[in-house]
């Protein structure tokens, strides 16, 4: 397979400026993979860092290429590479991790004090035609699964690792927070795990749509109800079994906690601006709710490619933007300013 001496990327110069770049492709090393990278989706995170140049003590503090939700074609291996080949599609999972700390060898990885995770300050991301990563991190696509489809592994984990963190069981309910593309692909994970019914909560009426087209069971548009007294409504007075906060709102986690049932349990998932948030304390003990906090996630890809190839939900409409690499300003621009009408706006670097 030819493979070209540079490449384009599309790189961040300073808060709300990308330029294309040409760069050397990269040349894969022992145990790792050249991947040509056919779709990249824009996270929340990559909106982050493009506008405020920083999330938390994350800071952009040189050139940096964004995105890190991404699917390509294996086109080069390195030396002692024995499960991936030349040809394959894969999905990337896009972080390195030691595989030596406590973490790592107790098979929680994402919290590996030395992971390289791409798009997070200092480490490029998949904004740009190939990027490299260890041949463990890259997961072959079954053919019915698209190349953007295969990039919403990415934030589809986020859901995976909050199932599994709080114990979700056939027939539990649960109840998430926040819509933007890591809340929808939660309400796939949820399916997946067998919840009986899933409460979803937003502002905006095209997110809550698309997530009772996803399997969610019950809607609720915070403009015009509150959530926790329709969660307590519809549960009776329970309340449900676990509540996942995806949004980064203290409004919403707030809500989350008091949405939870005595003995049940709440995920932390999305990011707020500030770090501290007041919680009433007085029902997290009276109701002995179980607190998890989710970081990313880890040994999630194999079942998210499992679940997604099962045709369990269709996520193709979650797709509703698209963009060249050339533009991939203007599709930072587009996530940042039209909540209300994009769901998961896409990059095609070798389009």
């Amino acid at each position: 397979m030819s493979i070209p001496v540079t490449m384009k990327a599309a790189v961040m110069t300073e808060p709300r400026k990308i330029v294309l770049e040409e760069r050397p492709v990269p040349a894969p090393r022992d145990g790792e993979a050249l991947v040509k990278v056919m779709a990249v989706g824009v996270c929340g995170s990559d909106v982050h860092y493009y506008e405020h140049g920083r999330i938390g003590n994350a800071i952009v503090e040189k050139p940096m290429i964004l995105g890190h939700e991404c699917a390509g074609e294996v086109v080069a291996v390195g030396g002692s590479v024995t499960k991936i080949r030349v040809g394959d599609r894969v999905a990337v999972e896009p972080q390195t991790t030691c595989g030596r700390c406590p973490a790592c060898k107790s098979g929680r990885y994402n919290l590996c004090p030395d992971v390289a995770f791409f798009a997070t300050p200092p480490v490029d991301g998949a904004f740009a035609q190939y990027v490299i990563a260890r041949e463990d991190f890259l997961f072959p696509i079954p053919d019915r699964l698209s190349y953007e489809e295969a990039s919403l592994i990415e934030p589809f984990s986020v859901g995976i690792h909050a199932a599994n963190r709080t114990g979700l069981k056939p027939g539990s309910t649960v109840a998430i927070m926040g819509m933007g593309p890591v809340g929808l692909m939660a309400v796939v994970a949820a399916k997946a795990y067998g919840a009986s019914r899933i409460f979803v909560s937003d502002l905006e009426p095209l997110r809550l749509k698309a997530a009772m087209e996803l399997g969610a069971t019950h809607s609720i548009n915070v403009r015009e109800q509150d959530a926790v007294e329709a969660i307590r409504r519809w549960t009776g007075g329970v309340g449900v079994d676990a509540a996942w906060e995806t949004a980064g709102n203290p409004k919403a986690l707030q809500s989350a906690l008091l949405s939870v049932r005595r003995g049940g349990k709440l995920a932390v998932v999305g990011l707020p601006m500030q770090s501290e948030i007041p919680l009433n304390v007085h029902v997290i003990t009276d109701r002995e709710v179980d607190i998890y906090g989710v970081f990313r996630y880890a040994n999630t890809y194999p079942s998210g490619i499992e679940f997604l190839a099962s045709g369990i939900a269709d996520v193709k409409p979650l797709c509703t933007d698209s963009y060249p690499l050339e533009r991939t300003q203007d599709a930072m621009e587009r996530a940042l300013n039209n909540k209300s009408g994009s769901l998961k706006v896409m990059v095609y670097p070798n389009a």
